[in-house]
């Protein structure tokens, strides 16, 4: 049969599916899938091969772990074999609805990679030097775990640091940090959303958006969020159901990504001024009446900001009105044309459309212009002062809270907050910082702010990844900063070669996990699992460690925290290690089924009785069926009344804010609607004050979205308390004479980061990243595509390919992350699909990256190595940024101000030239805009304790100590 004549066949079979009112597949995908093996035949599905021959599979569901959205995939496992032959989606995931991007698939790529770390690994030299000797788990881990427990032992809990790049679990490290009294939990958000989510918290109290894509009427994107932006496949998915549905799409990007060529309005903004065309929107909002008035009028703190900055006029609403209009009157469509360079009329035609959405605005900006700009968080307030205008919030159509769309389940212990600070986390002159100021630690190390005895890397290269990456390895380098590095990692890094141990961690489908995350108007909960462990006991066998069914000796990492936090407190007298036994056989340590076995029976509403419908108990239905939706079209919770029962000794703000002596409902709200804690006088907040009615509200100090953030104004920052435009530090004002402006930060939707080196299929499609340059800017240098041209920053240089291509704005460069991998000469282990081989060569501060040899075909147990035919894998251009924290958000701001030259003689492709010396003062400059919590708190504390921290520690670590002693 031909391929017409099948997709025929498949059309015919469609309709008449669809004519008897069912669907192709009727799990909660609610999408027509042909073509998925029904969820009833999983234990035993026989499908036809290539070679026409037929195989029996067990269908084992896991997620996938190659970006945050954690798509559902289904294992196939040979049932003779038991080895994982191909991996697929799941229908039964409601997220991803079973469908993946490349990504997904090539999680069989991972868990076959030659190689792989595969045992314990012991330096046995120098850092760096590329020695290792393998090493029993036991003896690692009593080396940690000493080291762990003698830090604790001495009162130097700060010592211990984990830092963790893609956390890929809901809370379980976190925990387990907690349960040690540790207050060491990094991250990289700093380096990724933390300016876009800082300008949502602003607003909302709570950090992320969740659009309602689907069913908007207008999409606005300020990324390339359609093809590689947060939550890429199933917001893609939702994004192109919106247009089907006759949703009008406007993208705003610098460069022609896949999303901008799907656009009905495409703007190619100067890099900073995003945040000037939204600007200049809701100023036409404002000037039209346009907005929603009554939205406005109930849902802002209007009247806090009327009291604060404008208390000598009228306190009325109709006042308001007129300070607004007075507010933005200066951004006019002629003001955001001269900031942006994209024309008035396209700006108006833009507005116009963005007005005509009523309610049903979704928008989304969460890297991109937020991460890359001085003040990027403002491009995030400006974005949400749309829907916030609009009324177009947690409405259909419209834009949620992430956490109203995410679910996430209390596990069976709790521990409580550390009880002290940690300043390489959140230095003081970072009061605002939304997350961890990670990018920062050598820095703030060689500030001599303290020492790590015990120092973790899970799921993080940050010597490749963040910027200033040569001060990095100034740091690891160093036993007198870093007393023991250990790297938990499935695969070889530029940051594992510093590291002391060597520990292999599990791929997505050789683990367990539980996540959630906000992909529509509904909640989901999924379940990541070792599928060899579920195939091998759905035939009958026991497990009782997934060393067993894992390669080598891979190990997960619940498994490895429970027996590492059991070797540091092995008698329970530290009071660690009762929050790892089982409450089922006492005394023993706790199992992984026994701790999801617990959540899923008291912390999921609905599955326990889902399950026992189907004969099955909870932690049976989620090995089976790998996902499960807690509920659907969750709607506005802003507007829900509070209960009598939470009502009793009640006190009301001037503003509305609603307060109660009585104690929290026993039973969570089944939402996360995190509020501020009980003030000094035991008060919680329980609601606010609208019309008459006590709603929930908004988990902000106001209880209403916070047009006027008080907490920015009390702490420095009252110039920028409401949104308005911070131009960026690559403004063209600020630009030297021959600068351009280098994008750094855009993805490629085939590439993960750094975790893809060892997909082979991945790599073969995209290992290089060119730099993007018009034809006006390559004429001016008289430079064509493939010529090597030299990149200048304020640190150093790269050396590079051109790519030629009019998908760039005049005057700006662009270069993708994700390659640039590299090993150095010395070192054996290493990703030989996509890392160079290269000479590193240091005196002082002066550091030079030299490639000796690309990739090359090579012997290993896969074939397909053989057949390498790409030799180029990039180049590695974070080396030669220095750090740029933005004051407020504490965002890295990306973006570089750049002079693009011709390669001069002697340069060869790849070369990295870098001063650190020289990227110390570029972090004292940006340190000097700081503003700090000992000269502007307003209460005397670090920061404000509404803010969202992770791993929050106890309140009275929050006091400012009386002096400090570095």
């Amino acid at each position: 049969m031909n391929v017409r004549a099948l997709n025929e066949r498949v059309a015919a079979a469609k309709r008449e599916t669809l004519a008897r009112g069912e669907t192709f597949y009727p799990g909660p995908s609610r999408i027509h899938l042909a073509a998925f093996p029904p969820k009833e035949r999983w234990d035993d599905w026989t499908a036809v091969e290539p070679d026409g021959s037929e195989r029996r599979y067990a269908l084992v569901p896991t997620t996938c772990f190659n970006c945050e959205s954690a798509c559902g995939l289904l294992a196939y496992v040979d049932r003779e074999t038991l080895t994982v032959r191909k991996f697929e989606g799941n229908p039964e995931h409601p997220g991803s609805r079973g469908r993946n991007c490349a990504k997904g698939p090539a999680t069989l790529n991972q868990v076959t990679d030659p190689d792989r770390i595969l045992y314990p690994l012991r330096r046995a030299g120098a850092r760096g030097e590329g020695r290792w000797e393998r090493v029993s788990w036991d003896d690692a881990l009593d080396d940690i775990a000493g080291r762990i427990r003698r830090a604790l032992d001495e009162g130097r809990p700060n010592a211990v640091m984990y830092h963790v790049g893609r956390e890929g679990e809901d809370g379980y490290t976190e925990r387990v940090l907690a349960a040690w009294g540790v207050d060491g939990h990094n991250s990289h958000t700093n380096i990724c959303s933390s300016g876009g989510r800082a300008g949502y918290h602003w607003w909302m109290g709570l950090d992320r958006p969740s659009p309602d894509h689907a069913n908007a009427k207008v999409i606005l994107l300020v990324s390339a969020h359609l093809e590689s932006g947060h939550y890429f496949n199933p917001h893609a998915q939702r994004i192109m159901d919106g247009k089907q549905r006759g949703a009008k799409l406007i993208v705003l990007d610098t460069r022609l990504s896949n999303t901008a060529t799907h656009a009905d309005h495409w703007l190619a903004p100067v890099p900073g001024s995003e945040a000037a065309i939204l600007l200049a929107i809701a100023s036409h909002l404002i000037r039209t009446g346009s907005y929603n008035r009554d939205f406005v009028r109930r849902w802002w703190n209007w009247q806090e900001y009327l009291a604060s900055e404008h208390g000598d006029r009228p306190q009325t609403f109709e006042e308001f009105e007129r300070v607004l209009a007075e507010l933005y009157a200066e951004y006019t469509f002629e003001f955001a044309e001269r900031e942006s360079g994209v024309t008035a009329e396209t700006l108006h035609e833009v507005a116009e459309i963005v007005a005509s959405a009523g309610t049903k605005l979704a928008a989304h900006v969460w890297r991109s212009a937020a991460a890359g700009n001085l003040g990027g968080w403002q491009v995030s307030r400006t974005l949400f002062l749309l829907n916030a205008l609009l009324g177009a919030v947690a409405v259909e159509g419209g834009t949620y809270p992430n956490a109203w769309n995410k679910f996430v389940p209390q596990p069976m212990y709790v521990p409580g907050h550390p009880p002290q600070w940690n300043e390489l986390l959140f230095p003081e002159e970072y009061p605002l910082a939304m997350n961890e100021l990670s990018f920062l630690l050598p820095q703030l190390l060689k500030d001599g702010r303290g020492t790590l005895d015990v120092y973790f890397t899970r799921v993080y290269n940050p010597v490749w990844t963040n910027p200033d990456g040569f001060s990095w390895i100034e740091t690891l380098s160093d036993e007198s900063l870093v007393g023991l590095h250990v790297a938990m990692t499935p695969t070889w890094s530029e940051t594992a070669f510093l590291a002391d141990y060597v520990l292999p961690m599990g791929h997505s489908s050789e683990r367990h996990d539980i996540h959630s995350y906000e992909q529509y108007d509904g909640q989901w909960i999924g379940f990541r699992q070792p599928v060899l462990r579920a195939a091998r006991e759905r035939l009958g066998e026991t497990i009782h460690d997934t060393r067993e069914v894992n390669p080598g000796e891979v190990w997960e990492e619940n498994e490895y925290w429970i027996d590492l936090s059991w070797r540091i407190d092995p008698d329970g007298s530290l009071g660690i290690r009762r929050f790892f036994e089982s409450q089922e056989r006492p005394g023993e340590k706790l199992g992984v089924d026994e701790y999801y076995r617990w959540i899923f029976e008291h912390s999921v509403p609905g599955l326990p009785e889902r399950a026992a419908a189907e004969g099955l108990s909870p932690l049976e239905w989620m090995r089976r069926y790998g996902a499960f939706e807690v509920t659907r079209g969750v709607g506005p919770l802003h507007e829900e009344e509070v209960p009598e029962t939470e009502l009793r000794d009640v006190s009301v703000t001037d503003f509305g804010r609603v307060y109660t002596h009585a104690p929290a409902p026993s039973s969570p709200n089944l939402v996360p609607m995190p509020a501020p804690e009980p003030d000094a006088d035991g008060r919680r907040p329980v609601g606010v004050e609208v019309d008459g009615q006590i709603l929930r509200g908004w988990p902000t100090p106001s209880g209403r979205l916070e047009f006027y953030s008080r907490t920015l104004a009390e702490w420095g920052w009252s110039e920028v308390a409401v949104p308005t435009y911070v131009r960026s530090h690559v403004h063209p004002d600020k630009l030297e004479p021959g600068q351009m402006v280098l994008i750094s930060t855009f993805r490629l939707p085939v590439q993960i980061h750094t975790r893809s080196a060892n997909a082979k299929w991945l790599d073969e499609l995209a290992h290089t990243n060119p730099l993007w340059l018009h034809p006006r800017d390559a004429g001016r240098l008289g430079v064509r595509t493939g010529e090597l041209v030299r990149v200048e920053t304020e640190i150093g240089h790269f050396v590079v390919k051109a790519w030629v291509t009019e998908g760039i704005r005049p005057g700006v460069v662009a270069c993708s992350h994700h390659m640039g991998r590299w090993k150095p000469e010395a070192q054996t282990g290493g990703q030989r699909q996509a890392m160079a081989t290269v000479g590193l060569e240091h005196r002082d501060s002066d550091w030079r990256l030299h490639r000796k040899a690309g990739v090359a075909p090579f012997e290993s147990a896969d074939p397909d190595t053989k057949r390498i035919w790409w030799t180029d894998v990039g180049v590695h251009q974070n080396l030669t940024f220095p750090v740029h924290p933005d004051p407020v958000s504490g965002m890295h701001c990306w973006h570089q101000a750049v002079r693009v030259r011709n390669a001069e003689p002697g340069d060869a492709y790849g070369d990295i030239v870098v001063d650190t010396a020289a990227s110390r003062a570029v972090y004292w400059r940006w340190l000097a805009e700081t503003r700090p919590a000992r000269e502007n708190s307003p209460d005397g504390t670090r920061r404000p304790y509404w803010l969202l921290r992770p791993l929050k520690p106890a309140k009275d670590a929050y006091r400012l100590p009386v002096s400090r002693d570095r």
